[in-house]
């Protein structure tokens, strides 16, 4: 009944519940990363609280209640687990679509007409072919993002993060790998898979290949750098859980190349799935939620080194 409902209030606004996921996102994440930016000191403290995690964490006076919302920043593994599984399973479902030159399971169309507020919301824009390999190169880095968090990464064991931050990361996954089917042909009412070739993959798209590659490659490259941080050099072993001083590949210009390599993949995608209005909505929300990270990240690197490359930017070499 309460799904009726839903369904039936989302149907008569026409409210495309995933393109609301990320315009929220953008909106908030846009509003509370300027207010932390330029007017932190006037803030109430549960703001500061509620929004800083990581190294850039809030060190005054503790709000109880705030802390009681707050979760191990480990828990970021949880979220690529369901990443990974969410994501093969998209994958499945195109290649299952292309081979058979069948459209997609009745439940699935109506699921994504329900997330699009409608079928009468969803058209086709994005041809077999090109759903394929943006569903392959999602894959890809959700799959490495995995590895990296359950067998890689050295989380702190003091490190929280607001629930808040741990359930935008399900959110976040969730949405864009919808957002890659929404209006890919097999997934639109009445519309049929095309047959996959190399040869439709368009000049473009072979660029956007590439800058994907390269931007998943350094992005590995620049937090095993993070991780080696922490590592004794000669044994390997975990010697501390402290944030030091980065250097090396992409950090000699900026104080995050990992989040910098987060945007040009999700852009990269953007130039194969072109047409889809929902990943612009998805690449303007990652691009605003690393532009504020990174910000933060790169004033508490200056706070906290005294002698911090002067040559560093916090995101775009040279620029920002």
């Amino acid at each position: 009944m309460l799904l009726e409902l839903v369904e039936n209030y989302l149907n008569y606004y026409k409210l495309n519940l995933v393109n609301t996921i990320f315009i929220g996102f953008t909106v908030i994440i846009v509003i509370f990363g300027s207010l932390i930016t330029a007017v932190e000191s006037i803030l109430p403290d549960f703001i500061k609280q509620s929004f800083r995690y990581g190294k850039h964490k809030h060190n005054g006076p503790e709000i109880t209640m705030v802390s009681r919302m707050e979760v191990p920043k480990s828990w970021f593994k949880h979220f690529y687990i369901f990443a990974f599984s969410w994501a093969m399973l998209a994958l499945y479902l195109v290649l299952k679509g292309i081979i058979m030159h069948s459209t997609a399971p009745e439940y699935v169309i109506e699921f994504l007409d329900f997330m699009a507020g409608g079928s009468e919301n969803r058209q086709v824009l994005i041809n077999s072919n090109s759903a394929l390999v943006a569903s392959v190169l999602m894959a890809l880095q959700c799959a490495r993002r995995f590895y990296e968090t359950n067998f890689v990464q050295i989380f702190s064991k003091k490190s929280k993060m607001n629930l808040s931050h741990y359930m935008v990361g399900y959110l976040h996954y969730f949405g864009a790998i919808l957002a890659l089917l929404l209006n890919t042909e097999g997934f639109v009412k009445d519309s049929l898979p095309s047959s996959f070739s190399f040869t439709k993959i368009t000049l473009l798209q072979y660029v956007c290949i590439f800058v994907f590659h390269f931007s998943w490659s350094q992005q590995y490259k620049s937090n095993m750098i993070l991780v080696n941080l922490r590592k004794n050099p000669n044994t390997g072993k975990v010697e501390t859980e402290k944030h030091l001083l980065p250097s090396g590949g992409f950090f000699q210009v900026v104080s995050s190349p990992h989040m910098l390599f987060e945007i040009l993949m999700y852009v990269s995608l953007l130039g194969i799935v072109g047409k889809s209005f929902t990943w612009k909505l998805v690449v303007i929300w990652v691009f605003s939620n690393q532009v504020m990270n990174a910000l933060l990240t790169h004033k508490w690197y200056k706070e906290n080194f005294k002698n911090y490359p002067k040559q560093r930017k916090a995101l775009i070499p040279f620029l920002l």
